[in-house]
């Protein structure tokens, strides 16, 4: 069996946390065969609440995870970690904007950046999932400066996979058979779900979502909307955010990290912008990438959605002035 790898997740004593942790230990993230020690980092009023989530880990018995450790002590969480889940924040709640919640996490993740800087393995993969993601991950790289800018990658996935799930209910398939839905910009009402570049396989054969949709109107309009405000209609049936769905994103997100993209697959993340597709440079913007050893890259061209064959020169002119207005301008101007 492999040696143990180090992994933390902040606010461990939270919902979305209650969810991820079984995901990370019992494999389902880092692989079936890979021992995980688990550090676990909360706020001091937590931590009779964490101690009560230690004990339920311990109680699962389960074989991969070689030791659990509560902290409320960030240098002792993130000493030597291997890999990240920054989940603590201020919660949204119902009414609130994303932006609402900037003041309230700008010291957090100013903290977390500067204890992983300290403290962190220089190659820490950094997942943060607390809102406003995308700004939440340029601050804690700006205070991790000895850390790769392109290990701090903001959660879209959560998005992603609403697109997928809604796809998949509107062609009554199976969401196994949804590939290559893109989030552009930022976890928030800003965002743009793209189907442009998505496929379905049904039968045995592939073909573009539009194709098999045949309803551009919705694609354009409802399907857009929904995902956007989709938090916005949890939180008012739940009277609480997402965190079981946020969760699984999370375990998504890192899982593709460490293990890679398929083939001719791509998924959708928060990463420093390189300036493509015309995005500002320098910030955390959500682009499609593909991953290959622990390395991200953004995908510079695109699924032509009726012969299936990659288009280069489509690449840099697939988005019209609308889209750009809509999608890029309101994340650069929140920055």
């Amino acid at each position: 069996m492999a040696s143990p790898i180090r992994v933390v997740v902040t606010g461990a004593a939270g919902q979305i946390a209650y969810s991820l942790i079984y995901q990370i230990a019992k494999g389902d993230v880092f692989g079936a065969n890979q021992p995980i020690s688990l550090l676990l980092l909360d706020i001091p009023p937590m931590m009779g609440v964490l101690e009560g989530v230690v004990m339920e880990i311990n109680d699962c018995a389960l074989h991969l995870v070689q030791e659990v450790i509560p902290t409320d002590d960030p240098a002792v969480a993130f000493k030597d970690v291997d890999a990240a889940f920054l989940v603590g924040s201020m919660p949204r709640k119902q009414g609130m904007e994303r932006k609402d919640l900037l003041s309230a996490n700008v010291k957090i993740f100013k903290v977390q950046g500067e204890a992983l800087d300290k403290n962190a393995k220089k190659n820490v993969k950094v997942l943060v999932v607390g809102n406003p993601a995308n700004t939440n991950a340029l601050i804690c790289s700006k205070y991790a400066p000895s850390i790769p800018r392109e290990n701090f990658t903001a959660m879209t996935r959560l998005d992603q996979n609403r697109g997928r799930a809604q796809i998949a209910a509107r062609l009554k398939t199976n969401v196994g058979n949804i590939k290559n839905v893109i989030i552009w910009g930022n976890h928030s009402a800003t965002q743009v779900p793209d189907v442009r570049s998505a496929t379905v396989t049904v039968g045995g054969s592939t073909i573009g979502v539009y194709e098999a949709l045949k309803d551009d109107a919705w694609l354009q309009g409802d399907f857009i909307t929904t995902i956007q405000k989709r938090g916005a209609a949890v939180i008012a049936a739940r009277k609480m955010s997402s965190a079981m769905s946020a969760a699984k994103a999370a375990g998504d997100h890192m899982r593709d990290i460490w293990q890679g993209t398929p083939p001719g697959e791509f998924v959708s993340m928060g990463v420093i912008s390189d300036g493509s597709y015309g995005a500002p440079k320098d910030i955390v913007f959500s682009f499609p990438v593909n991953i290959q050893n622990k390395e991200w890259k953004i995908v510079q061209v695109m699924f032509d959605t009726v012969n299936q064959t990659f288009l280069s020169d489509r690449s840099r002119n697939c988005l019209d002035k609308t889209f750009i207005t809509n999608c890029f301008q309101p994340v650069a101007g929140s920055l």
